[in-house]
């Protein structure tokens, strides 16, 4: 009886845990088990003296400047004590639950719900959501999986990840068990663990370094199209490149580029970007995109994302630092976040040769122009304090528009001021040396600290354009650095011509056809395409409404002199038509350098 007794206490305190004398959150996500796309959680916290207390799910994150409520994918949340019965529970809101009783919390536990495959019903972006594929892929954001008492935010977390032997975690965290179906990460707080996401898969990855920096890049491609060994090169260029045009900046050791190919032929992730953080980058990407494409725009997402180690990950204010996740309080500079992470990702590559100068130009003429669509009077500091409620929510995108753009008249003025000597990186290394990880700014302090660390009409500048409704005169800056408006060629799309498609699709039948106004475009001409044609197939590909995504960026990779087969239906038969492709240009307003009195200046403002 004795034996059977103490057989039976083993096996409660594995069920059921126990509250702990000592100070660590010990977390267990179990991925053997999976139900309705859900996985289960379970908790031990430390010993609780409160006879109440809230557990939280974050309602939002670092980065996204959205309330997400990642709660409502919170079921059958429960708390138990020793005895294995359960407590009250009371819930206050989509994110927040009650326990009575709390003294006696020996666990708790609750299942996860997948966003990936709901995406038609919320607005997570993709990057910041979760995704559970049993036995294939489980994108872990740990915001999403792992919430909090408030009393143990700064305690330190063991997160132990039980899995099939089969796939492995992808993550910058460091897996201090050897098994190959256990993981244990353990962070020195709550903030440290939900900048730290995990990605589960078969293993498809390239660790490289980039000057005493480990990169680790992991793929789940569900179709297997695309490979950690396809993408890693750009990336180790890219990234060296980064390091170069950083300098001392970054002191990161370890840094991991964790990438979601979503299939968009089924129920999958549809919101395509990244979500930076301190050591790593979450990115979200069409599988169908050409491996070209694909590359092209990983550059410019993940160099974005990199750069955000600098801020607001090195420098920022209080209300970064002391991050709110269940009622946040935003900062005021998102021009500097996100506007100044946004400028660099263009300039670096400019600077280290990876695209011309006009091709930069082309780049903040884009912005110039997205940027004329949104509320140019709109302070910049106004929107990003209140970005998490309307009118100012509707204007975020802007943040990568006129929020570059403001960098730049910043990069540019500092160049002007110094004589080329010193550019808008040389202040954020000012702005690092003074604050650093671990010391926050006080909002409304930092326009101050920039004049000091600059100059007057610097600070004129931010109150004017970034605190004020002020709208930017971008000709008067470009005009400092020797570039003036001009008519630029840029590149076509033979589906799109002046922003309007060329091509149509019928409703009833989902067929695509080639409107009447298109035919005697180059582009049909060549293959003797006439008005209602319906495109069936191009290049031995079928295509239709659902899959004519697939067709504009299949043609973007085209090159000059190739073949192209397209089958069309005419008047009822079928007829196949072959042409030679030629790219599609247009012209549009745009930059060019073209006084050689400033050259110097410029030089030093795009190669310094």
């Amino acid at each position: 009886m004795k034996n059977i007794l103490n057989l039976l206490t083993i096996t409660f305190l594995v069920n059921f845990g126990y509250a702990q004398n000592n100070s660590t959150v010990k977390v267990t996500i179990d991925l053997n088990v999976v139900k309705d796309d859900k996985v289960m959680v379970s908790i031990v916290p430390p010993a609780i003296k409160s006879k109440e207390i809230t557990f939280y799910i974050p309602k939002t994150v670092p980065g996204t400047y959205s309330e997400d409520d990642y709660g409502k994918y919170i079921d059958n949340f429960k708390a138990f004590d020793s005895q294995g019965k359960a407590l009250k529970i009371a819930k206050f809101d989509d994110n927040s639950w009650n326990i009575s009783d709390a003294n006696k919390i020996a666990k708790i536990t609750y299942w996860v719900n997948d966003t990936f495959e709901n995406e038609e019903n919320h607005s997570i972006f993709s990057p910041a959501g979760t995704n559970i594929d049993e036995g294939k892929n489980f994108v872990i954001n740990t915001h999403a999986f792992v919430g909090y008492i408030k009393d143990f935010m700064t305690n330190p977390y063991e997160v132990t990840v039980l899995h099939p032997a089969e796939i492995w975690g992808a993550t910058s965290l460091t897996d201090t068990d050897k098994s190959d179906n256990i993981d244990v990460f353990l962070t020195e707080n709550y903030s440290q663990l939900v900048e730290n996401p995990i990605m589960y898969a078969k293993p498809d990855y390239k660790i490289f370094s980039v000057q005493e920096m480990e990169i680790l890049v992991a793929v789940y491609s569900p179709n297997a199209v695309v490979s950690a060994a396809q993408v890693s090169p750009d990336l180790e260029k890219m990234m060296n490149a980064q390091k170069n045009f950083l300098g001392k900046i970054n002191s990161t050791q370890k840094y991991s580029v964790l990438i979601y190919l979503s299939d968009v032929n089924r129920n999958d992730a549809q919101g395509f970007g990244a979500l930076e953080h301190p050591t790593a980058t979450t990115v979200v990407m069409p599988e169908a995109l050409p491996l070209e494409q694909l590359n092209e725009q990983l550059k410019d997402i993940v160099s974005h994302e990199f750069f955000h180690i600098l801020t607001p990950l090195t420098i920022h204010s209080k209300e970064i630092k002391n991050f709110d996740y269940n009622n946040p309080k935003m900062s005021k500079h998102l021009w500097m976040y996100e506007g100044v992470t946004e400028y660099f990702a263009n300039l670096f590559q400019v600077n280290q040769g990876l695209i011309s100068e006009d091709d930069f130009y082309n780049r903040m003429a884009g912005k110039i122009v997205n940027a004329s669509k949104m509320d140019d009077t709109m302070p910049f500091t106004k929107m990003s304090a209140e970005v998490l409620k309307k009118p100012y929510k509707d204007q975020y995108l802007n943040v990568y528009e006129k929020g570059a753009l403001i960098a730049m008249c910043l990069d540019i003025q500092i160049r002007e001021n110094t004589n080329g000597d010193k550019g808008l990186l040389d202040l954020m290394q000012q702005l690092s040396n003074e604050y650093g990880t671990q010391k926050a700014f006080n909002d409304d302090e930092l326009f101050k600290k920039i004049e000091q660390l600059t100059a007057a009409n610097i600070r004129e500048f931010l109150d004017i354009h970034v605190a004020g409704p002020t709208p930017i005169n971008y000709a008067q800056y470009f005009e400092k650095m020797g570039v003036r408006k001009a008519q630029i060629e840029v590149p076509g799309n033979v589906f799109i011509k002046n922003q309007l498609p060329t091509v149509n699709v019928n409703p009833a039948t989902k067929e695509i056809f080639v409107l009447e106004s298109s035919e005697n475009q180059e582009f049909f001409k060549s293959l003797n395409a006439k008005g209602n044609d319906i495109i069936t197939e191009l290049n031995g590909i079928k295509y239709n409404l659902e899959n004519i995504y697939d067709l504009l960026m299949e043609s973007q990779t085209w090159k000059n002199g190739d073949t192209i087969t397209m089958k069309v239906k005419r008047d009822g038969k079928e007829i196949e038509l072959k042409g030679n492709y030629k790219a599609p240009t247009e012209f549009s307003e745009g930059w060019r350098a073209t006084d050689d009195s400033k050259k110097e200046l410029k030089n030093a403002w795009l190669k310094n």
